[in-house]
């Protein structure tokens, strides 16, 4: 009975000392998280919105976390976004959010995606909010957002505006 425990125990110490834990941190890595807070404005669309949607206004705030090796590369990124909007036409339908790559005044492409589903944001009132945590950023485009958050915006998009119906651009965090 006494050579079954010991190799029971030896065992699990062979096989804890084997495991990978993901959670814990490598020896030399870094995390770090970097907020923004984003005014969203119908005026600030490329072209600026017009119509129904012209009255709408909003806040994106921002978490990106970024983990970083022991030479201050970024290896992985999630960020997690609030987004609150109000005056818009009731029953307006939220169809996305992004952030984009383009400085002020230019259309740029998606860079990361809010992943909201189809009527996730329904805006019965003209106004909501909705929260989406732990969205997958690649490491380069982190990299990109932190170097110059400046040529990076964020917009949301509606069934009257499919290319945008307020954006505002990023700029970097104050620190805290």
């Amino acid at each position: 009975m006494k050579r079954l425990s010991t190799l029971i125990i030896g065992l699990s110490v062979f096989i804890a000392g084997c495991s990978n834990n993901p959670t814990t941190p490598s020896p030399g890595t870094t995390t770090s998280t970097s907020t923004f807070t984003v005014p969203l404005l119908a005026a600030n669309e490329v072209p600026a919105t017009t119509n129904a949607d012209a009255g709408a206004s909003g806040l994106a705030t921002i978490a990106l976390t970024v983990t970083r090796d022991g030479s201050g590369t970024i290896t992985s990124a999630t960020a997690n976004f609030q987004i609150n909007v109000a005056g818009f036409p009731p029953g307006t339908i939220v169809t996305d959010a992004h952030i984009h790559n383009a400085p002020v005044g230019v259309i740029g492409g998606v860079y990361v995606g809010v992943g909201l589903a189809a009527g996730e944001l329904a805006l019965t009132n003209g106004s909501g909010s909705v929260t989406k945590n732990g969205i997958n950023v690649p490491a380069d485009r982190a990299t990109a957002i932190l170097n110059n958050p400046a040529g990076h915006y964020f917009n949301v998009h509606t069934a009257l505006n499919p290319n945008g119906a307020i954006r505002g651009q990023l700029v970097a965090p104050v620190a805290q």
